[in-house]
């Protein structure tokens, strides 16, 4: 018998199937995981400026702490005087403490969240057992300070849910 006109109908079909449903399937892969990437690596910069001063005071290097901080110069920092800055972050016996929380302790001293905020990034710091730091690093200058608030006001409550459930993973890259 003769092939038919319409014998060879389909044929191609199954295999057209298979690369469109690949090409589906690898173009959410590589959305997802963009966008995971992005997420976790967002303040990733600001993130690297902290772990530099903690590195600093861990160091007893307070004067590249201090400059770290964002006052290179007393009069870039006249609200937080050099020795104010001591009495937060020295480990030095014999200045006042300025924090009743009392010094850093080296052995517990790092970042343990990361939150973007606006125009900045809300870093925790743990200091010593009794003391915990909201750190505030502007987006555009790297200056650090005191943050400003405890959380990010005005959050929706999609990314407060997205900051306490996938923020986890954060976690690995800020030590």
């Amino acid at each position: 018998m003769r092939p038919g006109y319409l014998d060879q109908y389909g044929a191609g079909e199954e295999q057209r199937n298979k690369i469109i449903f690949r090409l589906v399937v690898a173009a959410l892969t590589i959305t997802v995981v963009g966008s995971l990437s992005w997420y976790l690596f967002k303040n990733h910069h600001q993130e690297g400026v902290v772990k530099s001063f903690v590195a600093a005071v861990r160091a007893g290097d307070y004067q590249s702490a201090y400059k770290i901080w964002g006052c290179a110069s007393d009069k870039a920092c006249s609200g937080y005087s050099y020795e104010k800055f001591m009495g937060d972050w020295g480990l030095q016996k014999g200045l006042p403490q300025a924090n009743p929380d009392g010094p850093p302790d080296l052995s517990v001293l790092s970042i343990t969240d990361s939150e973007s905020c606006n125009n900045g990034v809300l870093v925790t710091v743990h200091v010593n057992q009794a003391r915990t730091e909201k750190l505030w690093v502007e987006k555009s200058g790297d200056a650090i300070a005191y943050a400003p608030y405890p959380i990010c006001p005005h959050k929706n409550p999609w990314a407060i849910m997205l900051h306490r459930t996938v923020g986890k993973l954060r976690k690995p890259f800020l030590n």
